[in-house]
């Protein structure tokens, strides 16, 4: 569930189609923010440093995305009541967009994610885990995609439940599938474990960032069973290699 976070950092957005995304600090590390304490996901996130070593770099993702061919039919807003200033961007590849990082804490309740911890808290994903379950953000990493509407509609760029994402912050490179739908004008927004994964606060209430998230889906792909998060991790890293070897 989305929530009021401090005044974003707006990047500019160029009225034509083509466009192109700030990188400042892409290849920086982050220092990881103060975690309460949570259970391990299934996947865990590889700092810069790490995935040069045996694979994509976020560097190396941020250089694909660099410049955004807008697909969405006009620009999202980060939180309600902000300036609408993200599109949506694509590829023969993947889509994709840089906005902040709200926390989804919703889905199968858990010991962070709950009625007590979070007022807004829904028991319910847009998309189901194979035994019909809601996922687990405490446990899967996933990302939310906006509700179909006239903005944009991601059924018609091969994004579904359980495509693949890579989640870039700070130099590190989280793999997540898509697992929820948000808010149609909104966008921005990903699970508690992606947010631990990256090294970001995952408290539903005053977790997140502000800005400087890039968020890459890879068309026509999907993991299945969708909470598999090894699975995902593994999908990720081939499909990334992939993008940026331009095979």
């Amino acid at each position: 569930m989305r929530r009021p976070v401090p005044q974003r950092e707006a990047f500019h957005v160029s009225p034509v189609p083509t466009i192109t995304l700030a990188l400042a600090g892409a290849a920086a590390l982050l220092a990881p923010a103060a975690l309460h304490s949570s259970p391990a996901t299934a996947s865990e996130s590889r700092t810069a440093a790490a995935a040069a070593a045996d694979g994509v770099t976020a560097s190396e993702l941020l250089a694909e995305v660099r410049d955004c061919t807008r697909i969405s039919t006009g620009l999202y807003r980060t939180d309600q009541g902000k300036a609408a200033t993200v599109p949506v961007c694509g590829t023969d590849e993947a889509v994709f967009w840089k906005a902040d990082m709200d926390i989804d804490c919703d889905g199968r309740p858990g010991t962070y994610c709950n009625v007590r911890t979070d007022p807004h808290f829904s028991a319910a994903t847009a998309f189901a885990q194979s035994d019909g379950r809601p996922l687990s953000s405490e446990q899967t990493p996933f990302i939310v995609v906006p509700a179909p509407s006239t903005l944009w509609d991601h059924r018609a760029h091969g994004v579904r439940g359980g495509s693949v994402a890579a989640v870039i912050h700070g130099g590190r490179v989280q793999y997540a599938v898509v697992g929820d739908t948000g808010p149609t004008g909104i966008i921005g927004e990903a699970s508690y474990a992606t947010a631990k994964g990256l090294g970001i606060d995952p408290h539903p209430q005053r977790g997140g960032v502000p800005s400087g998230v890039t968020y890459i889906v890879f068309k026509n792909s999907r993991v299945s069973p969708i909470e598999d998060s090894a699975a995902a991790e593994a999908a990720g890293e081939r499909l990334a290699q992939a993008f940026v070897s331009g095979d």
